[in-house]
């Protein structure tokens, strides 16, 4: 028995020593600034100065005394509403078209996804020049139909809505989750329908929509914490905030406060809010997906 112990023992302390770069990367650049910002968010700190405890004094001036704040949670909040709705319908609607069985659609599937691959400051460079308003593809090709086109990143009410429009571009990461999940969907259910009479609205509405709900949770919850930190194209191709603040994201605000204005204390007390705002709204998701989500067995 104490050999046995010994050798199980000698096995976990390999197992252990093999991830170690990995847990010790993990705790140096993940756990260790995670609990720190705990303690920061109740601080003034400018990082060359020591940290000043203030109590509760920067989460009372976010939610009382800065206007900004509770802008840019709008424009944030608005953005998932709008966003994420648009990427399932989006992502669905790709996914049966690219569901044919015909000749040459793997071609067509690798072209749909491709973008959702591309990096995103890469992307976002590539939509400035496109949402240009002067020599922009999208503008150019409005003008051969006779619309004059926006000035899309310079107005207020088309630069946020550029940005939705340029969120529906990586729609293609999503579309192979559906796409696999409705490979996954017994073929008996359509026969059986089929037998029954149903029409193709019928099987979409009680077979297909029904039997795709786990992957559609799965891509609701990822997409309302994408939407909630979304930031890189916002900064890339927006970087004051928009016209008007219209594309002044949370993340954005996070970020100037945080290395803008060197103001630590009150950027971290705005990342455990955002953390808090994250954890609350997939709650209620999980919560909810005992009324919607279907799981076959």
């Amino acid at each position: 028995m104490t050999n046995r112990t010994n050798y199980r023992a000698r096995q976990h302390l390999v197992g252990y020593l093999f991830i170690s770069p990995w847990l010790i990367g993990f705790a140096a650049f993940t756990l260790w600034p995670f609990l720190q910002s705990i303690y920061l968010s109740f601080t003034r700190y400018n990082i060359v100065s020591p940290a000043k405890w203030v109590g509760l004094a920067n989460y009372r001036m976010l939610l009382t005394q800065d206007p900004l704040f509770w802008h840019s949670a709008w424009v944030t909040i608005r953005f998932a509403l709008i966003s994420v709705p648009l990427a399932i319908v989006a992502g669905i609607a790709l996914a049966l078209l690219l569901n044919i069985n015909v000749k040459g659609i793997a071609v067509f599937r690798t072209i749909f996804y491709l973008p959702s691959i591309v990096p995103t400051v890469a992307t976002s460079v590539l939509f400035i020049w496109l949402l240009n308003a002067n020599i922009g593809l999208i503008n150019k090709m409005l003008a051969l139909l006779g619309v004059t086109g926006p000035a899309w990143l310079k107005t207020a009410p088309w630069a946020f809505y550029s940005l939705i429009l340029m969120a529906l571009w990586g729609v293609g990461g999503s579309m192979v989750i559906y796409l696999a999940g409705l490979k996954d969907i017994p073929v008996h259910l359509y026969e059986a329908a089929t037998l029954d009479g149903a029409n193709a609205v019928r099987k979409m509405r009680h077979i297909t929509l029904p039997m795709m709900t786990p992957v559609i949770f799965f891509n609701l919850v990822m997409g309302i914490i994408g939407a909630f930190q979304y930031f890189t194209q916002a900064y890339v191709m927006t970087p004051t905030g928009g016209p008007e603040d219209s594309t002044y994201f949370y993340s954005l605000y996070l970020y100037n406060r945080a290395w803008k204005y060197l103001d630590m204390g009150y950027a971290s007390a705005m990342a455990w809010i955002l953390f808090l705002i994250i954890i609350l709204m997939t709650g209620i998701v999980f919560r909810s997906q005992k009324k919607w989500v279907h799981y076959g067995g």
